[in-house]
């Protein structure tokens, strides 16, 4: 038997002299990887490793903080600190920029440290969510302004899955790659590679327990795929809903179908309920290289101009002819004259 196992080292190297790189992102993600590997360890401790109740405090956005929130965050800047590669960082967990001490890095990493932790006590699984920008030119790494571009300048984006393996799924912009950790040799492996979303899906995953809340677009949409076969959709769907963004969209690039977390009625005030940096954008960056589409209903997500770290979006993705749908579902809707009171 040969053996042909494909290490993300390896695969690194290779993608750097295909395209002529420096290193410098090979550097990147060698920072990612030992951060994610260290975070997995800590995960799959649960509860021996005493760490799976609440913090005691609360984050930017005001959500109580498990304690591996705090930690996977901590995880996140001290090893991404060591190697030097990094100009300056933000985090869902953080309110401001953290810079990196006596780093000449040229690159900005947004991260969602640990994604879904309200499902660690009960053994779910849950993720990291990264995205890379470059520093631009003349600009600080300590200013949010540095932060603050749209998706599409995204260098690389992906998330790290914690489940019943853990897997590191990402892009370059060259085509979506899934590794699977091999914890005997301490290494991820390629398993998945060139990932496609399927274009036609039979899933949506969505929190229905907010239908209270939901514009008429969205009610639509979900009421058609309710009706199954004997609806206009003509087949079954299979509704899904883990609350972990990291593990819905995994499956959804998978098995195709669409994510729905849109703005509605109680978090339009907000914005929205996902972050546009640590969570929409690279998210829509990974699904959209793999063929599928990602909007907030009216705009292509990684076109949005960010205006503060803490952004919030609505968030609808997957399979490219699922999300049109429901893109031509706020068409019609905007277009229609609005009701008049009589």
């Amino acid at each position: 038997m040969t053996y042909k196992r494909l290490t993300l080292p390896l695969f690194l190297i290779q993608e750097q002299r295909r395209l002529g790189g420096t290193g410098v992102f090979t550097a990147l993600m060698t920072d990612l990887c030992t951060t994610c590997k260290t975070i997995s360890n800590e995960v799959n401790r649960g509860a021996m490793a005493g760490t799976m109740g609440y913090a005691g405090s609360r984050n930017v956005q005001g959500e109580d903080q498990k304690e591996l929130d705090v930690l996977a965050n901590d995880i996140f800047l001290y090893m991404t600190d060591q190697g030097g590669n990094w100009a300056g960082m933000v985090s869902e967990e953080l309110e401001d920029v953290h810079v990196s001490v006596e780093s000449d890095g040229r690159y900005l990493l947004l991260f969602d440290p640990l994604d879904g932790s309200s499902n660690i006590d009960v053994n779910i699984a849950v993720g990291s969510i990264f995205s890379i920008l470059r520093l631009p030119e003349g600009m600080t790494p300590s200013k949010e302004a540095a932060f603050l571009q749209p998706g599409v300048r995204q260098v690389a984006a992906g998330y790290t899955l914690y489940g019943s393996s853990t897997m590191m799924v990402f892009t370059s912009g060259h085509g979506v790659n899934g590794f699977t950790l091999d914890h005997n040799i301490g290494v991820f492996v390629l398993t998945h590679p060139n990932i496609r979303i399927p274009d036609v899906g039979s899933e949506y995953a969505i929190n229905s327990s907010r239908r209270r809340f939901w514009d008429e677009p969205t009610r639509r949409y979900v009421d058609e795929c309710a009706e199954g076969k004997t609806g206009p959709r003509g087949r079954d769907f299979s509704m899904r809903w883990v609350g972990s963004m990291a593990a819905e969209v995994h499956r959804i690039l998978l098995k195709g179908g669409t994510f729905l977390y849109p703005t509605d009625s109680e978090n339009i005030a907000k914005g929205g309920k996902l972050r546009l940096l640590y969570e929409a954008n690279p998210m829509a960056f990974v699904v959209e290289q793999a063929g599928g589409m990602a909007t907030n209903g009216r705009q292509r997500i990684m076109e949005i101009e960010p205006k503060r770290l803490h952004e919030r979006t609505g968030v609808i993705l997957g399979s490219k002819s699922e999300v049109e749908r429901v893109s031509q579902y706020y068409q019609q809707c905007d277009a229609e004259p609005p009701a008049v009171a009589v």
